[in-house]
């Protein structure tokens, strides 16, 4: 079990970092666009960010069903 733990570290970081660049990258397109596109440029890292999440969670899903190495079966 303690080897599913250290296999799960992998993608927990990679979603943490992939949601801040989301943040960052829109948060500062909202700092400069005026008008309508604020808002909508404000609903595009929400998305990204939930679809992260879920992504997220399937893959520690995987993981804990021991499908580790899922690529393999393609």
């Amino acid at each position: 079990m303690k080897s599913h733990k250290k296999k799960m570290i992998a993608p927990i970081i990679a979603s943490i970092v992939m949601i801040i660049y989301f943040v960052v990258y829109f948060g500062f397109l909202m700092h400069i666009i005026d008008g309508i596109w604020k808002y909508l440029l404000g609903i595009i890292p929400v998305v990204f960010s939930a679809l992260m999440v879920k992504v997220c969670i399937e893959r520690i899903q995987e993981i804990k069903k021991g499908e580790e190495d899922d690529i393999s079966k393609y």
